[in-house]
């Protein structure tokens, strides 16, 4: 197998931060593998994907030059003589298509988000057939794909990204005298819904919520919406909040927290969620996406309605109100996580996707040869 992966940007975070991982799989059962990304954002994912012995390759356009992107695409495919294009988020999937389409090579498609602009769910749809089988990251999203792609189940497969690694740091137990420390990771987008959770603290201090022992929040991430974020934080007086930037260590960020918090308006599996189980702390999720089937509320966390200040509010209330209780609901949720997400699982997911693969056999396969694909100026490959 030469697969090609085909992905959107090599921004940090996202789509982008489990690709060693499923990469690591493919090559495990005998597939070469390379990157290509059809823009470069912040570039944060390439030292990871080039510290996990991948080749990346990262075209120097926008994000809506499509037609140019289309071209570097159709080139690169070619010139490495892939027989798999595999894909990732929507400008990926729908470009990849097309070069599938034109070079007679198969695809498969990654769905990864519950919510798509109502423009890309139309092309999606309508080009559906176009990728041989489509791959799910979750449950959840597996069903949603279903319904709004018209994907037939037998075009469906479902590997859930994310693998419990048990080497991940481990939070500290909360201890009497120092502060709840509270955090999030994500970007600064509403779909994350951190005005929300600003929304709710602001109306915990309106309504005189002092709890015993301070606490603090910090969210990790950048994005547009910081400048009308910050607003929200002064207007309600929230001095115990901070916009924390983008980490270059999640882990060692979630090891400092005492709870974690992801009030999403719309997820698929969320991947950040699942390493703040991994790192052994309780969440507060809003009920999108797999996190209202990975937190067990009362048990490992809380789950709340998505948009509900009021519902956020009074979770975090009874929780921060009694803080010796975090360190054994966090013992729960890491156990849970590891019971679901484990590496086997994610490998044993990993072959069976990999066993239904279409391929083609590339052309000059064994001759020993090896084209390089168009390397943009400022791209960068390893």
């Amino acid at each position: 197998m030469r697969i090609a992966y085909v992905i959107n940007s090599v921004e940090g975070g996202g789509a982008a931060l489990p690709v060693p991982a499923v990469t690591g799989v493919m090559r495990d059962h005998g597939a070469t593998v390379e990157v290509f990304a059809l823009t470069r954002r912040d570039g944060r994912a390439i030292q990871a994907m080039t510290a996990a012995g991948l080749r990346v390759h990262v075209r120097p356009g926008g994000e809506k030059d499509h037609l140019a992107a289309l071209a570097w695409l159709d080139r690169s495919v070619s010139s490495w003589n892939a027989n798999l294009i595999w894909t990732s988020l929507s400008r990926a999937t729908l470009l990849g298509q097309l070069v599938g389409l034109r070079r007679g090579v198969p695809v498969v498609s990654w769905q990864h988000a519950a919510f798509l602009k109502p423009m890309n769910r139309l092309l999606l749809r309508a080009q559906q057939q176009r990728s041989a089988l489509w791959i799910a990251d979750s449950h959840c999203v597996a069903q949603l794909t279903l319904e709004r792609l018209g994907v037939p189940a037998e075009r469906l497969a479902v590997w859930p990204l994310f693998s419990a690694d048990p080497n991940a740091p481990v939070a500290k137990p909360w201890r009497p005298g120092e502060p709840v420390c509270v955090g999030s990771l994500g970007r600064l987008h509403p779909v994350k819904g951190y005005d929300v959770l600003i929304e709710a603290l602001g109306r915990l201090r309106a309504r005189g919520f002092r709890p015993e022992t301070r606490f603090e929040v910090q969210i990790c991430g950048e994005g547009a919406e910081r400048v009308s974020l910050e607003a929200a934080m002064a207007r309600h007086g929230l001095d115990n909040v901070t916009l924390a930037g983008f980490t270059e260590r999640p882990r060692d960020l979630l090891a400092g927290l005492h709870l974690y918090v992801q009030p999403s308006r719309s997820e698929g599996l969320c991947i950040a969620a699942h390493e703040a189980m991994q790192a052994g702390l309780p969440s507060v999720v809003s009920a999108v996406g797999e996190m209202p089937f990975s937190v067990a509320p009362g048990e490992t966390g809380c789950v709340v309605p998505p948009g509900d200040p009021d519902a956020l509010a009074e979770a975090l209330s009874a929780l921060l109100s009694r803080p010796e209780r975090l360190a054994g609901m966090g013992a729960a949720a890491r156990a849970r996580v590891f019971d679901r997400f484990g590496a086997e699982a994610f490998a044993r997911a990993g072959a069976a996707v990999l066993a239904r693969l279409p391929l083609r056999r590339a052309s000059g396969q064994g001759d020993g040869r090896r084209r390089s694909p168009d390397r943009p100026q400022s791209g960068r490959s390893a």
